[in-house]
């Protein structure tokens, strides 16, 4: 059976896929959501935690995806089929393959990223508990993991989306996102919301 062919069998036989945003934490992910939800797609947030300092338009987040790991319960994913979930990154081994799921994968440098969390937590007046060498290694350990699964995974297609180049050039990159769901999403209300002065923490 080829790649096509695997496809469009899951589609016939699990419906509509899920949109995944996921990465490493502060990769831009809640942008993406954000994005999504303008393009009009639905999200799935359960809405506790709310927009703060470090993420000024929401974090888009639903509680049940921090159970994915040691839940046997996963049914609720269904009833996410064509809407938007934000899943990070060290969790996408554990989506069941009952479902179809399109993957936008933000990537940063991870440098930015430590230096993101770094202050998200020294904001909170919160530890990091490790120091940035160990967070790195732990970091592109999780990535590796993750593109070996994006990779061989086959109820998983992905994209990936680089934070600085969506910055910088949003348009392109909102079509980039529309095409590879398959979907006629407003590219220039997803374009309006990407905010460059959000990018706080640059290489």
């Amino acid at each position: 059976m080829t790649g096509r062919t695997r496809q469009l069998y899951r589609r016939l036989v699990y419906g509509e896929a899920v949109v995944v945003v996921s990465g490493l934490p502060r990769s831009g992910t809640s942008m993406a959501m954000k994005m999504l939800e303008a393009g009009g797609v639905e999200l799935v947030t359960d809405g506790a935690r709310s927009a703060d300092i470090d993420n000024p338009k929401g974090y888009f987040e639903d509680d049940r995806v921090l159970d994915l790991a040691k839940s046997e319960d996963k049914t609720w994913l269904r009833d996410a089929r064509g809407k938007a979930v934000k899943i990070i990154s060290y969790l996408l081994r554990h989506l069941p393959p009952d479902n179809n799921y399109r993957v936008l994968f933000m990537r940063r440098d991870i440098g930015e990223v430590l230096a993101s969390q770094a202050k998200m937590l020294a904001r909170r007046g919160e530890q990091q508990g490790a120091d940035d060498d160990a967070m790195r290694e732990l970091f592109e350990a999780d990535l590796w993991r993750a593109n070996y699964h994006l990779k061989r995974a086959p109820h998983i297609q992905a994209l990936d989306l680089h934070y600085r180049h969506v910055l910088e050039d949003p348009v392109p990159h909102a079509r980039r996102i529309a095409e590879f769901l398959g979907r006629d999403l407003d590219l220039e209300a997803m374009a309006a919301i990407v905010d460059p002065e959000l990018y706080r923490n640059r290489a």
